[in-house]
C-alpha cells in the first residue's frame, strides 16, 4: 500500500507567540517549529498499514519556507519512506485552497492508494485542506477519523468518525483522503537509528509556478487576546461570612444570581 502523508510545520504550543511588526503573522524568531500534532496521528497510521502490510511506500509532502525539512526529517526518522518538500518562501502565507492546490500539484503525479492529512493545524485552525484536496483530486474523503481499518482485498477502508454524542462508521473505497483526529492512535518518537537512517533518505524539494499556488485569502490583522481582570480574593472571618459576601459579589457585581 502506498500512502502520502500531508504534514505541517507549526510552532510548538508551549512556545511564546509573539505578533510581528506587520501586524499580520508570527513572529518566528526563536519559536521552536514542530510537526502539527493533528498531523503526527496520520504518519503514524500510514506506517503502520505499511507495517501490515508488509510492503508500500510512505510518502511524506509539506509546503514551507526554509525550516520544512527539519519537521520532513522528523517524520522520516520516524519510519516514512521519502519525502517531498513544496517549496515556499519564508513568510509566504497560503490559505487553505491553494494550500489543497498546491498539494494536488504534486500528489496527483504520485502513485497512491490512500492520503492522511491531520484534521486541522493548530496555527490557524482552517480544517478545510484535507477536504478540498479530495475534491480537487476527485476521489471520497471522511474527516475527523479516529478509527481505521483496511479491508482484506486492500480495496477499500473501514473508518470510525467522531460525532456528536459518539461515533458513525463508514465503509470509503479508496484512493481516498482521510483526515486525522486524537485517539486514532498513539505516534511514535523517532528512534536514535531512525535519526540516522533519516539522513540518508531521499528529500526532493519543487517548485512551483506562481499560479499553483495563488492565495486569494489576505491576514488583515492579528490580535491579541484580551487580558483577564485579576481575581478577586473573598475575605471573611468564618466560612458562612466568605459565602454571604461571596453571594454579594455575584449577584452587585458580577450579576450573575
Amino acid at each position: 500500500m502506498n500512502v502520502v502523508v500531508c504534514v505541517k510545520q507549526v510552532p510548538d504550543t508551549e512556545t511564546n507567540i509573539r505578533i510581528a511588526q506587520s501586524g499580520k503573522e508570527i513572529d518566528l524568531n526563536d519559536v521552536n517549529l514542530v510537526m502539527n500534532p493533528y498531523d503526527e496521528y496520520a504518519v503514524e497510521a500510514a506506517l503502520q498499514l505499511k507495517e501490515k502490510q508488509g510492503s508500500g511506500e510512505v510518502v511524506i509532502v509539506s509546503l514551507g519556507g526554509a525550516k520544512t525539512p527539519e519537521v520532513l526529517r522528523t517524520a522520516l526518522a520516524m519510519g516514512a519512506d521519502r519525502a517531498i518538500w513544496v517549496k515556499l518562501t519564508d513568510g509566504q502565507q497560503l490559505d487553505p485552497h491553494a494550500t489543497a492546490k498546491a498539494l494536488h500539484e504534486v500528489i496527483s503525479r504520485l502513485d497512491y492508494d490512500l492520503i492522511l492529512c491531520g484534521k486541522q493545524a493548530i496555527d490557524d485552525d482552517m480544517g478545510a485542506v484535507g477536504i478540498e484536496l479530495a475534491e480537487l483530486l476527485g476521489i471520497p474523503h471522511a474527516s475527523v477519523v479516529v478509527g481505521l481499518e483496511l479491508s482484506d482485498d486492500g480495496g477499500s477502508v473501514r473508518v470510525e468518525r467522531e460525532v456528536e454524542g459518539g461515533r458513525a462508521v463508514y465503509e470509503c473505497r479508496l484512493p481516498a483522503v482521510l483526515t486525522t483526529q486524537k485517539g486514532l492512535n498513539l505516534p511514535r518518537y523517532p528512534s536514535l537509528k531512525g535519526i540516522m537512517k533519516a539522513k540518508r533518505k531521499p528529500l526532493e524539494e519543487v517548485e512551483l509556478a506562481a499560479e499553483a499556488i495563488n492565495t486569494k485569502l489576505d491576514t488583515v490583522e492579528l490580535s491579541y487576546p484580551p487580558q483577564r481582570k485579576s481575581g478577586i480574593i473573598v475575605d471573611g472571618e468564618s466560612p458562612a461570612e466568605k459565602a454571604s459576601k461571596l453571594v454579594e459579589l455575584l449577584h452587585g457585581e458580577a450579576k450573575v444570581i
